[in-house]
């Protein structure tokens, strides 16, 4: 028996969106595509529910950009702790100072405070157990690497491709954005889904689709069910925020299919 296997995009701070999410689709195994901390208001339990559905052994989580740059202080001033080389201090500054300046500004101040010295446990250990690329196939089994048989593959930003910016393709799949692709696919990978990159409307260029609608803005979070024969069945949960703010994303591609459902305090479609 196939599983259902949900992909639920950039969260940024937005626990009401996520507990919607669980309350319409209890018995999937969800994948998230990164970005779940920053920008939003509430980080902390968006990792802390995330984390926890990980240890039951119901979501496989991936790092967006924003862990990424989240972990580069954290990863510095831990070589720091062992070396005592100031070099390694300052590039642990500097690191910090990069994501504060792209979003985790939001996280210190949620949390009354935050250092590289008494860094949060349950970040960190969010920040161990995240993948950049997975593949899910038709009986609902996640993969490290593109199986034999059909799949989808699964990635914050794109595929993994090399770029001149980013020579580790892995980490181009954290950042690379619609216009720069289209991006190869390995064989049996039917098509690809990822974040990163808002969009009025969940949309399809050519093999790849983007479902971020910049939910910590918009009030709005388009989760796909993965599908490997056709396109992914589209839920768009409404909530609270000024959906209205998402006419100012690039509209590309083909818009896809969704159900949209309300949820309590969201304004008017």
């Amino acid at each position: 028996m196939s599983r259902q296997v949900l992909i639920i995009p950039d969260l940024h701070g937005r626990p009401d969106l996520l507990r919607a999410t669980l309350e319409r689709f209890p018995d999937a195994h969800y994948v998230s595509l990164g970005d779940a901390i920053d920008r939003g208001p509430r980080s902390m339990p968006v990792v802390e529910k995330l984390m926890e559905l990980h240890a039951a052994g119901r979501a496989t989580l991936l790092m967006g950009n924003h862990e990424r740059m989240m972990q580069e202080g954290v990863k510095w001033y831990r070589q720091y702790e062992g070396t005592h080389d100031l070099g390694d201090y300052r590039r642990a500054m500097e690191g910090y100072q990069w994501w504060m300046r792209a979003g985790g500004e939001t996280v210190r101040k949620e949390l009354g405070g935050l250092t590289l010295e008494k860094f949060p446990p349950l970040l960190e250990a969010y920040l161990n157990v995240l993948r950049r690329v997975v593949y899910v196939t038709a009986d609902g089994d996640i993969h490290d690497e593109a199986p034999a048989h059909p799949s989808v593959m699964i990635a914050h930003a794109s595929p993994p491709v090399r770029h001149p910016q980013h020579p580790n393709p892995l980490s181009a799949a954290l950042w690379l954005r619609p216009f720069e692709g289209p991006f190869p696919l390995p064989d049996g990978v039917m098509y690809s889904v990822h974040g990163h990159t808002p969009v009025p409307t969940p949309s399809r260029m050519g093999r790849h689709l983007y479902i971020d609608l910049g939910a910590y803005d918009t009030g709005r979070l388009a989760v796909a069910e993965v599908n490997v024969h056709g396109l992914p069945n589209v839920t768009v949960f409404c909530g609270r925020g000024e959906p209205a703010r998402g006419r100012k994303y690039a509209r590309f591609g083909e818009p896809i299919p969704v159900t949209p459902v309300d949820l309590p305090g969201a304004p008017p479609r």
